[in-house]
């Protein structure tokens, strides 16, 4: 077993905050956390974002009026986020979950934090320097699909704006960038010391894997990673085993894996090697990291208004 097992917030602590939101990033570091993992896009004007979906989501976002009168693109739930602007994007409420499914479960843990809006990047790195949280590091997941190019950014160029927003505010050498699209860590290779090859079964195919195939790597998809120049390997859950661990580590990737909600399954997937878990619950983690006497992240006092 590892000594050190980092704990990392998936979208903040998505079961219990609101996701890719102010808050709920605040509130993952209140809790304690190594790690911040978020996701971000592109809006049309060029601004970087926080947001999961590439098309805004009805499950996450809800319209609250115009950006301007008479405005075509309204509603803007439902539009490729690359086709709003930020001014129409901010007029989103981002606080409260509307799930389509009676058995969401974050609907049932997370709490509701109603007109909260879709950040940027910039406001989060603010939000970081206030807090102090100079130790934990921020996992940026650039959105981008392949296959989607309407959908999609330009690799290089968005690389590039997210590259020099975390240099602007003194945070690269505090990142690491993720991409599912791995053009992505192509571009970032010579910018960029942490690329996490993130990967799922959907993804393992050369248009998401900057054209390799990891049948053509003795250690497989670890192997390709290795190719692109990722300095970590990040799963699904469901495709951890130990031949993807064996592989791995004859590349030297330490393992990351994402999404663990179940501390039964997190306790088996440390046993197995993995070096970090990123989880919506950082509070259930938390327990089994103390229970398994494992470093546990130091909380990051919130800021409060001063009492006179």
């Amino acid at each position: 077993m590892l000594e050190k097992v980092e704990l990392h917030g998936h979208r903040g602590a998505r079961g219990l905050r609101p996701e890719n939101t102010l808050p709920g990033l605040a509130f993952a570091l209140e809790l304690g956390v190594d790690a911040l993992e978020f996701d971000v896009a592109m809006s049309a004007d060029g601004e970087i974002v926080l947001t999961h979906d590439l098309v805004v989501s009805s499950v996450t976002s809800a319209d609250t009026g115009m950006a301007a009168p008479s405005d075509e693109m309204f509603p803007y739930v439902g539009k490729p986020i690359i086709s709003l602007t930020l001014p129409q994007l901010r007029t989103l409420d981002v606080g409260v979950r509307l799930p389509q499914r009676p058995d969401d479960q974050f609907a049932m843990t997370q709490v509701p934090l109603p007109d909260t809006r879709m950040p940027t990047l910039g406001a989060v790195l603010g939000l970081i320097g206030a807090l102090g949280a100079d130790d934990v590091r921020l996992n940026v997941e650039l959105k981008s699909d392949p296959t989607r190019p309407d959908l999609s950014a330009d690799p290089g160029k968005f690389t590039e704006l997210v590259v020099a927003e975390l240099d602007r505010h003194d945070r690269l050498s505090r990142s690491a960038i993720l991409s599912f699209d791995w053009r992505i860590l192509e571009a970032a290779r010579p910018m960029t010391e942490r690329r996490y090859a993130l990967v799922e079964r959907d993804t393992m195919h050369p248009v998401w894997m900057n054209g390799l195939r990891p049948s053509d790597f003795a250690a497989g998809v670890a192997g390709a990673a290795a190719a692109v120049g990722a300095t970590t390997l990040s799963p699904d859950r469901r495709i951890v085993d130990a031949a993807l661990m064996a592989d791995a580590a004859r590349h030297g990737l330490p393992v990351v894996v994402w999404t663990v909600n179940d501390p039964v399954e997190a306790g088996r997937l440390i046993d197995m090697g993995v070096s970090a878990v990123v989880t919506d619950y950082p509070d259930r983690m938390r327990d089994l990291w103390q229970a398994r006497k494992l470093p546990l992240a130091k909380p990051i006092s919130p800021l409060r208004p001063v009492v006179a």
